[in-house]
């Protein structure tokens, strides 16, 4: 894998509750020089300067975050407000009770809500992996795939349980074949851990130590 190739494969992140605009503006600059996939913010930094980003880099949102405890009709309305403020992918928290209770119905009921709200835009579904079971993780993504999503992703990086590992990804990928991406997020911060989940099977990594990574790149 080239540098270039890694870079296409990564979400440059900040969500930082204290972030700043400036902070944003930076990021996206960022983005723009490294060549990334996407910059992921928080929505309430929607819209972003017409000319933050170039074409090959879109704006990517978090809807529910960090919890994903909210209703499923408000995650709906807030990733139908990113889109129209410029995010053409939206990541999504699913709500851990519903999956710690096992009603794996309402899990897919409002993810298939968040993507009838935005339609056309990339939806990735955050599990929190680190919370569930082998089991617990095969049935989120199942329920994900269901309900018409785009990519399943491991963690927000926000949760005591932590983020991503090489064991969760090869299972969230054996689950979705190649019909659905995986996202690995949180922990993900020098070149050997990033090349390490894209081998597990990840085809996106959520990071903010995007520079340091790919400063490992030869």
């Amino acid at each position: 894998m080239t540098r270039d190739e890694l870079a296409r494969c990564i979400d440059h992140t900040l969500l930082k509750p204290e972030a700043t605009r400036l902070q944003v503006a930076s990021l996206c600059a960022d983005a723009v020089r490294f060549r990334v996939a996407a910059v992921c913010v928080s929505p309430s930094m929607l819209p972003l300067p017409a000319d933050a980003l170039a074409n090959q880099v879109v704006a990517c949102a978090v809807i529910g975050f960090p919890s994903g405890a909210v209703q499923a009709r408000v995650k709906a309305f807030e990733a139908a407000i990113a889109v129209e403020n410029g995010a053409a992918e939206i990541d999504m928290v699913v709500n851990l009770g519903l999956v710690m209770a096992g009603y794996l119905d309402g899990v897919r009921d409002e993810i298939a809500e968040v993507r009838t709200a935005v339609q056309g835009s990339t939806l990735k579904v955050i599990i929190e992996s680190g919370v569930l079971t082998p089991a617990q993780i095969v049935a989120c993504c199942q329920a994900a795939e269901q309900a018409g999503a785009d990519y399943v992703k491991t963690s927000t990086g926000f949760h005591p349980s932590g983020g991503a590992t090489i064991e969760t990804v090869r299972l969230m990928r054996e689950t979705v074949g190649d019909r659905l991406g995986v996202k690995a997020s949180g922990g993900i911060r020098d070149t050997v851990t990033a090349l390490a989940m894209i081998e597990a099977g990840a085809s996106r990594l959520g990071t903010s130590s995007t520079a340091t990574i790919l400063g490992g790149m030869a």
